[in-house]
């Protein structure tokens, strides 16, 4: 098992996830933001305001998003 903080992740706070695969973290953590927007989090809109802008790249959102899987892979074991 591993963890990442939320703000390792694109969101904006210190809530950790713990997983045993990126995908499951990155699921948490996407579920997580879903949370924060629903309660109009500023901190995590803007977050996801940042994210958003990211994803109308490809390129560079599949960029990213490999660079947080490894540094999820290169992470040591909890």
């Amino acid at each position: 098992m591993k963890t990442m903080e939320c703000k390792q992740l694109g969101g904006a706070c210190a809530l950790l996830f713990q997983a045993n695969s990126f995908e499951d973290i990155a699921e948490m953590s996407r579920q997580h933001c879903m949370e924060m927007l629903q309660k109009n989090d500023e901190a995590h809109l803007k977050a996801m305001a940042e994210m958003q802008a990211l994803m109308q790249q490809p390129e560079a959102m599949k960029d990213w998003f490999e660079a947080k899987r490894k540094e999820f892979e290169a992470l040591p074991e909890d």
